[in-house]
């Protein structure tokens, strides 16, 4: 069954398009939401959170894309049960992706001083598009879906240290698109 034809039987609150997303995207929601948490509980709870928002969700017409808003609702959803939970559940991968980023992102401070997250996101988006593809989807699965440098190597079919210098790179280049938009202060 094809997204529309969930969104249809969404739109008429029949039960049968929660078996179809389960079908279609459970891998991939429990996938997305285990790079973030290591308790396997955590991890259910946060995919039926999921199809708890789709099914009341008042905007379902809307959705133009299934795939990712099902992956950003379970990551928002991941990203606050970790922070709910004690230090020692952390999955270190997550917060190290995270710290890696924390020198060209803004803080939140910041970013409501200066502009909207909406708009911060945008500019991201902006620059992942103009960035090659192979560079885009790398930096994409290391900081959206919390890949490791070993998962990204063998994905791509590169050496770690390579992974990370192209990280790097992205980075770099990131931190200095944000500062020519007037994201970041010229410090």
């Amino acid at each position: 069954m094809d997204d529309s034809e969930i969104i249809e039987l969404l739109c008429c609150k029949d039960e049968r398009a929660i078996a179809e997303m389960k079908q279609k995207y459970e891998k991939l929601l429990y996938h997305t939401a285990g790079k973030i948490l290591s308790q396997r509980e955590d991890i259910e709870e946060c995919i039926s959170e999921v199809y708890y928002a789709v099914w009341n969700s008042a905007s379902i017409k809307d959705i133009r894309d299934m795939k990712i808003y099902l992956c950003r609702l379970v990551k928002n959803f991941a990203v606050n049960r970790l922070e709910y939970n004690t230090a020692q559940k952390r999955n270190p991968n997550f917060s190290l992706s995270l710290d890696e980023l924390a020198d060209c992102i803004p803080d939140k401070a910041d970013i409501e001083d200066n502009v909207s997250s909406l708009m911060l996101s945008a500019a991201i988006s902006r620059f992942l598009r103009s960035e090659k593809e192979k560079s885009r989807k790398i930096f994409i699965r290391r900081y959206w879906y919390c890949d490791t440098l070993s998962e990204i190597a063998e994905t791509y079919g590169i050496n770690e240290k390579n992974a990370a210098v192209q990280l790097f790179r992205t980075r770099k280049r990131l931190k200095q698109f944000l500062r020519k938009e007037g994201y970041i202060s010229e410090s």
